[in-house]
C-alpha cells in the first residue's frame, strides 16, 4: 500500500516555521509586513482561495490587505493600482489573483508587478531569473511539487522522472527543478503518443494536464513515487489526473486530491513572500 504524502501536514510544519521567522523579523525591526492581492470579479472559487490565503498570513502574522475591483474594471485601473503598490514600503509582496475578468490585458497587468514585489512569479522577468540562474521567487504550484516530493526519503539523483504537462506555471517549472535535482526527466503532453510507455519506465511521475484520472494502475512502475498537481471538477467531484485509488497497490507514494499539492501551493506563495520581506525589510 503506497504511503500518502499529506500535503496539509507538510504545510502545518512550513507555517509553523514561517511564523518563527516572522517573529524574529518583527523582534528586529518592530515592522510588520503586509501583502496585497488584488482582485476583480465575482467568481466564487477566488475568492475562496483569497480567503484561505488572508487567513494564513494573518495567522503566520503578515498583514494580508485584499483590494477588490468590480467586473467591469479596466487594464489602466489595475496597472494604476499596482504601481502605487509597487511604490508602497509596507508592502513586501504583491499578488494578482488570475483569472481576471474578461476584457482585462493579462500580460500588462503581470509586467507591471514589480520583480521585487513579484512574489507568485507572475512576470517575465522573475521567470527568465528562473531559468537562468534560480535566483527569484519560484513558481508556487511546482515549489509545492518538489517539496512534496523531498518528503519522501529517497536519492532523486539519476531517477527517470515523466512530467505530464507543459504549462508555463506547472510542467516546464518542475522539469526544470527535477533537472536540477539531476534527473534524467521526459515532458509530456496532449500530443504524446503512447503515454503510457513513458510512464511505465518512470520513476517518478509528476502529473499537472489538467485531465481527470489521466493516470491509472496500468500506466504506473512498481514503487513509483507520484506527485499530482491535477485539479479536475467532475460530477461536483474534485479529482486529480491521477486515478489514486488504483495506484495505491502498486505506487510507493502518492499524492492525494484534494489534500496534496493544493494546501502547498498556499504555503509555498506565503514562503515566497516571507522570502520578499525579509528582502526588502532587514535591510531597513
Amino acid at each position: 500500500m503506497a504511503i500518502i504524502i499529506d500535503g496539509n501536514k507538510v504545510a502545518e510544519k512550513v507555517y509553523e516555521e514561517l511564523k518563527n521567522k516572522i517573529d524574529k523579523l518583527e523582534d528586529k525591526k518592530h515592522f510588520k509586513p503586509g501583502v496585497a492581492i488584488l482582485m476583480a470579479g465575482d467568481d466564487k472559487s477566488s475568492k475562496m482561495y483569497v480567503n484561505m490565503i488572508k487567513q494564513k498570513c494573518e495567522w503566520i502574522g503578515i498583514r494580508a490587505d485584499v483590494f477588490e475591483f468590480e467586473s467591469e474594471v479596466d487594464t489602466d485601473t489595475v496597472i494604476d493600482k499596482i504601481e502605487e503598490l509597487n511604490e508602497d514600503c509596507t508592502y513586501c509582496g504583491i499578488i494578482v489573483q488570475f483569472p481576471m475578468p474578461k476584457g482585462i490585458d493579462t500580460l500588462r497587468v503581470r509586467e507591471s508587478i514589480s520583480p521585487n514585489k513579484d512574489v507568485d512569479s507572475a512576470g517575465s522577468a522573475n521567470i527568465g531569473k528562473f531559468y537562468a540562474t534560480n535566483d527569484c521567487y519560484v513558481p508556487c504550484t511546482p515549489k509545492s511539487m518538489h517539496r512534496l516530493l523531498k518528503e519522501v526519503d529517497i536519492d532523486l539523483v539519476g531517477l527517470d522522472a515523466v512530467v505530464i504537462g507543459r504549462s508555463h506555471v506547472v510542467g516546464k517549472p518542475i522539469a526544470d527543478i527535477l533537472l536540477n535535482e539531476n534527473m534524467t526527466v521526459t515532458v509530456c503532453h496532449s500530443r504524446t503518443k503512447n503515454l503510457s510507455e513513458y510512464t511505465k519506465r518512470a520513476d517518478v511521475i509528476m502529473a499537472g494536464a489538467g485531465v481527470a484520472h489521466l493516470v491509472t494502475a496500468d500506466m504506473v512502475k512498481e514503487n513509483a513515487i507520484i506527485i499530482d498537481a491535477g485539479i479536475n471538477v467532475k460530477d461536483g467531484q474534485l479529482l486529480g489526473d491521477v486515478d489514486t485509488e488504483s495506484v495505491m497497490d502498486k505506487a510507493y507514494a502518492v499524492t492525494p486530491v484534494p489534500g496534496g499539492v493544493g494546501p502547498m501551493t498556499i504555503a509555498m506563495l506565503i514562503e515566497n513572500v516571507i522570502e520578499a520581506c525579509y528582502h526588502g525589510c532587514v535591510k531597513r
